[in-house]
């Protein structure tokens, strides 16, 4: 890796794209296919008279001099429209999953909170309180995180705004934003998307934090302050989020740091440390609070998870592409190999786009980015046995920017007569992309939707059941989210012995207990000469209830 990135000029206006001020039109030549630099303006030795470059002039005029300049924010605040617009038009999700209502339910004054189980950190809480503690509309929900998500993706990019030509990061925002998983938990109570913004802008600010690009102007003591003190904020929320995650990134960063000497800088490994401790310390905290210390925590969450270790995890991955968006165990077929292509191919695409950018004296900023990318994935690939989709989430928004510069170089390098054919057959690629992730897109809400109307339709039944709010307790299988939608409380683990609640004369009251089993699954024994009723009303969810004698 370099220590500096270079800018000099270069071959068809390939070098230093982006690093200079896009206004020094000299210092700072744009691609000459998508930035119209009006050279009709521009006089050079030998140019025809002022009169008929003049009069000429309308005819030279390219339909690309009509975009937005090179480094012109436009380029990212429309990526980011798109993005959340997508989501408001496409993913409309009226109920939670399993996940989200552990979340939400931290912070809502509608339902009982959740167990909270080890592996999990209170960033997505946190997040979506200020609209759970207002009002338990889901629409509302939905709408607040899109928005809030297209926001988060136009300062992530924004951080690196200075490293690449703003049109080039909506060219990463649109490969990252385009994938049906990143769309799909746009709008959702979900980590990992937001870990994945808080990466990106991590790597950007950090970037500019040990002086790239090397071009810019010396930064002053307090700009270089806040600078710090973003970087610090940065990874203080991606621990918030997601420690486990945070930590991945942490020791790629402070690796970087510490190999290359241009950026050893101690004020800036001291920024991320301390982004870290703050981030972490509410997690630590609890840890303390509620299992036993954070080595007991680590401890109840990798059992969670069947064990951390090595694991080859990369087919699992794969079978899960295109969904579920759970495989746990992942014993599915590999479903629509066809649109797993891009998948397959992306490694080698991240190693063109970091060759292509070390052409653009980039080299620095894509092997940084790809760095952190395999970093967050590795623990998903090779640590994990089971998959989701979401899982690689912060890999594809790093990877993102590598895939830029490629996209960028391949028209570049293109000799000018051919440039057209070559825009149109990266707009064909692209489209092409953009349209098979939509329709696995489709698929995915359409499933997602009916499994929320199953659980509404099994709290509906409950209801009909006299198990409702405000004092009742689930237990058996699915039971947080049918809780949640009952408006009771549920149960930490299945538990196999009669629970104190469900018994007759309890002090404050009595409580109505149910059981949840699925139609051919064994009971538990406590449960013999209860009351059972057969669930019909929903579609996949088919369970029988178990009711205690009244007493």
């Amino acid at each position: 890796m370099t220590s500096a990135e270079n800018t000099v000029p270069g071959r068809a206006g390939w070098r230093g794209l982006g690093h200079s001020s896009v206004h020094r039109v000299s210092a700072s030549p744009r691609y000459g296919i998508l930035y119209s630099v009006q050279r009709s303006q521009v006089r050079t030795a030998g140019a025809e008279p002022a009169g008929q470059a003049e009069a000429q002039a309308p005819q030279r005029r390219s339909p690309w001099s009509r975009l937005p300049g090179a480094d012109s924010l436009w380029w990212l605040a429309a990526v980011a429209a798109a993005f959340t617009a997508v989501q408001l038009l496409f993913v409309r999700l009226h109920g939670l999953s399993w996940d989200e209502v552990v979340y939400v339910s931290q912070v809502s004054g509608h339902v009982p909170a959740a167990p909270f189980d080890p592996a999990r950190s209170r960033g997505i809480p946190l997040l979506v309180a200020p609209v759970t503690l207002i009002t338990s509309s889901i629409t509302v929900l939905r709408v607040y995180l899109a928005i809030a998500s297209g926001a988060a993706m136009f300062c992530s990019l924004l951080a690196w705004r200075r490293l690449r030509p703003a049109w080039m990061l909506a060219l990463a925002g649109l490969a990252f934003g385009g994938l049906w998983v990143t769309q799909y938990y746009g709008p959702q109570a979900m980590p990992d998307e937001w870990l994945a913004f808080a990466a990106l802008a991590s790597v950007g600010v950090f970037l500019r934090c040990v002086g790239l690009p090397a071009d810019g102007a010396a930064a002053g003591p307090a700009r270089t302050r806040r600078r710090l003190a973003a970087l610090a904020a940065l990874i203080a929320a991606a621990a918030l989020i997601r420690p486990g995650d945070a930590v991945f990134l942490v020791v790629v960063l402070i690796a970087a740091a510490l190999a290359v000497r241009s950026w050893r800088r101690w004020p800036v490994i001291a920024a991320i440390v301390a982004g870290l401790i703050a981030g972490a310390a509410e997690w630590v905290i609890e840890a303390f609070a509620r299992f036993g210390g954070p080595v007991e925590r680590l401890h109840l969450a990798s059992a969670e998870q069947a064990g951390l270790g090595l694991r080859f995890g990369v087919w699992a991955e794969l079978r899960s592409l295109n969904g579920p968006t759970l495989c746990r165990p992942c014993t599915i077929g590999w479903k629509y190999p066809v649109l797993s292509v891009w998948w397959l191919a992306l490694p080698l695409l991240i190693a063109a786009g970091v060759l292509a950018a070390r052409r653009a004296g980039r080299l620095a900023s894509a092997a940084l980015a790809a760095a952190c990318a395999l970093g967050l994935a590795a623990q998903y690939l090779f640590g994990v046995s089971y998959a989701a989709p979401r899982f690689l989430i912060p890999a594809y928004a790093l990877a993102a920017i590598p895939i830029a510069d490629l996209i960028g170089y391949l028209v570049a390098r293109t000799r000018p007569a051919e440039r057209p054919a070559m825009r149109v057959l990266i707009g064909v690629v692209l489209a092409g992309q953009l349209i098979a992730q939509h329709a696995v897109l489709m698929r995915q809400v359409v499933d997602t939707a009916k499994l929320h109307k199953d659980y509404a339709a099994v709290a509906a039944d409950l209801h009909r059941l006299g198990v409702s709010a405000p004092r009742c307790l689930i237990n058996g299988a699915q039971r947080i989210p049918v809780a949640f939608y009952a408006g009771c409380a549920s149960t930490p683990n299945p538990i196999r012995v009669e629970p104190t609640l469900a018994r007759p004369a309890n002090p404050g009251g009595p409580w109505r207990f149910a059981l949840l089993e699925w139609r051919r699954s064994r009971p538990p024994a406590y449960v013999r000469g209860w009351r059972h009723v057969e669930l019909r009303n929903a579609g996949y969810l088919r369970f029988v209830v178990y009711l205690p004698p009244p007493g």
